[in-house]
């Protein structure tokens, strides 16, 4: 099974792989394994960033795009392979001025160990440079063959559409997809003015956090302890409209008999606009859970809508 990603060429398994955890929670060994099995499963499209996983004691940056490219190498499927990696939050390459943009990207294709770049976001908005500017390098690296289609992510739906009008007065390339966190608990940044943008442009939308942080997955519960790096970001989550989403999605994958983690990205791909959810797994077992593609029917969906 693939997805049409838009107004690009490429053809996308329907859970794209999030590559955060490479090099923080699984290490080298065990993200190979994660991304094997992926491969096997008929999974092509990776998503990682140069500032994975800079946050995790010791690392730099660049790690997840380290992994993905030496495992890439090791199994010789670069070109079967969709590769999407960010710009703009690495703490030793911030922003989107035109030489940052043009130094991360040499960065970013000397650790996957390739001379090209699948998908090249704007890892967030950065309102201190010009989007001319911003938009002429990408558009460099586009016209240069070193990325082939462009994206944002964090954007606000004001300056996205602003960043798509300077493009087309300019006659650039611009923005054709879009990467918003959006779940079934989190959905305040992109449902409004920004889905409205998404469906009005024809940009595909593909979430990140799509299972908040792994909440959405089922196994945070009232009284349960979880052992994770993530644990610490759920008790936003733990609340009333929390557990009562939770049930929800738990009834559910009790009906279709699969995963709550399924269930949830089920949901995220029936939304306006969105075409394929951003999902990370540090085993092989965890990524079993969020593989299957399930279609949810309408009152399913309405259901998890009225929480």
């Amino acid at each position: 099974m693939r997805v049409a990603l838009g107004n690009t060429d490429l053809q996308v398994h329907p859970l794209c792989l999030g590559g955060n955890v490479f090099g923080w929670s699984a290490n080298a060994g065990q993200s190979h394994d994660v991304l094997t099995a992926y491969e096997a499963s008929g999974g092509n499209f990776i998503d990682t960033a140069d500032m994975y996983s800079e946050w995790h004691t010791g690392n730099v940056g660049g790690e997840s795009e380290t992994i993905i490219g030496d495992w890439m190498r090791a199994r010789g499927n670069r070109s079967e392979m969709v590769i999407a990696t960010k710009v703009a939050k690495l703490s030793s390459r911030p922003g989107l001025s035109a030489l940052n943009i043009a130094a991360a990207a040499e960065d970013s294709l000397r650790r996957l160990g390739t001379d090209y770049i699948d998908i090249y976001y704007a890892h967030h908005d950065d309102e201190s440079t010009p989007l001319e500017e911003s938009l002429t390098a990408f558009n460099d690296l586009v016209a240069a063959g070193k990325v082939r289609y462009l994206a944002a992510s964090n954007y606000k739906a004001a300056r996205l559409q602003e960043a798509l009008q300077i493009s087309r007065e300019l006659g650039m390339a611009e923005y054709l997809l879009l990467q918003p966190n959006y779940n079934a608990i989190f959905r305040s940044e992109y449902e409004g003015e920004l889905m409205a943008t998404a469906v009005k442009e024809e940009i595909p939308v593909l979430p990140y956090f799509s299972l908040a942080a792994g909440f959405l997955t089922g196994k945070y519960r009232p009284g349960v302890t979880v052992e994770s790096v993530r644990a610490d970001d759920m008790p936003e989550y733990m609340n009333e409209r929390g557990w009562a989403i939770i049930n929800a999605l738990t009834e559910i994958s009790e009906q279709e008999d699969t995963s709550v983690a399924a269930v949830a990205l089920g949901w995220l791909r029936a939304q306006p606009g969105v075409a394929t959810p951003i999902a990370s797994a540090r085993t092989p077992e965890q990524l079993a859970q969020i593989l299957p593609v399930i279609e949810l029917s309408a009152e399913q969906i309405a259901n998890v809508n009225a929480l």
